[in-house]
């Protein structure tokens, strides 16, 4: 963990990251008898994804992700097919694909009714820290040294 910090902090660059990152995680757990499907799920490997998203974020290569990636997860997994959801909620085909695709908002009331209306809600959170390791480091007690 330490030395894919030290190269989120000192090459900041997505790409370069990934193919480092990839291969000493892939390192690591081939030594220990893993396989691909077994790496993916380590905690290393998930903690070497979430720093190259930050970085990604952070280079401007990628987005956060905003209300219209919410909407369509919840589409997704709870109904059918947007046509279902569109009746459930009263929002217009043509309007939910307008927002979906970027091009059109829906207003907060709007929003806020359609989603009452399924039972769902909106929530105001803090936005996440980008910085990618920064984000991953927490404060230390006097006398520890890092791992």
């Amino acid at each position: 963990m330490a030395r894919l910090k030290q190269r989120a902090r000192s090459h900041p660059d997505w790409m370069d990251f990934d193919s480092y990152s990839e291969q000493q995680v892939l390192a690591l757990y081939h030594t220990r008898g893993l396989k691909g499907q077994e790496i993916v799920q380590t905690t290393v490997w998930k903690i070497a994804q979430d720093l190259s998203g930050r970085i990604a974020i952070s280079a401007g290569m990628a987005r956060m992700p905003d209300y219209r990636d919410e909407l369509q997860e919840l589409i997704r997994e709870r109904f059918p097919s947007r046509r279902h959801f569109c009746q459930a909620t009263g929002i217009s085909e043509d309007m939910l694909s307008h927002v979906l695709a970027g091009r059109k908002d829906l207003s907060l009331e709007a929003l806020t009714a359609a989603l009452g209306r399924v039972g769902f809600t909106l929530r105001i959170m803090p936005l996440p820290v980008i910085d990618p390791v920064a984000a991953r480091e927490k404060p230390r007690k006097k006398g520890k040294k890092p791992a």
